[in-house]
């Protein structure tokens, strides 16, 4: 059984950056490849950007490529997403999600074992 706990979420304006955080628990943690997903109002759950157990690889949507990084750090079971330049559409509520021993895009696909209770990001113009 993992927990996830986001945090960092909040209100900026356009243009501003955040960083977001996911406190897994667990002491299984590196055996989890790990993503953000997230879900605006009125539209379905997409995927934002994933990264490998090891933290070598990462993948990211389309819509988000040079503004999003991910990156993780399995000493503290924390993966984060820093987001930069945000943009009115990028008003969402993100989730962290883990999913054990997968591939990014299994996990891009849905393939998801455990989902945090997400975290606000709301975008002023």
């Amino acid at each position: 059984q993992v927990q996830l706990v986001e945090s960092g979420g909040g209100l900026v304006q356009a243009g501003g950056s955040l960083r977001l955080s996911c406190a897994a628990s667990g002491r299984t943690f590196s055996s989890y490849v790990m993503g953000w997903f997230r879900q605006a109002p009125g539209k379905e759950r997409e995927f934002v950007t994933a990264i490998s157990k090891t933290g070598s690889g990462t993948y990211y949507a389309d819509a988000v490529k040079g503004r999003f990084t991910i990156s993780r750090d399995n000493a503290k079971n924390t993966v984060y997403l820093q987001i930069d330049s945000l943009k009115p559409e990028d008003t969402a509520v993100y989730y962290c999600a883990a999913a054990y021993i997968t591939s990014m895009i299994s996990l891009s696909r849905g393939g998801v074992d455990y989902w945090g209770q997400g975290t606000q990001v709301t975008v002023s113009s």
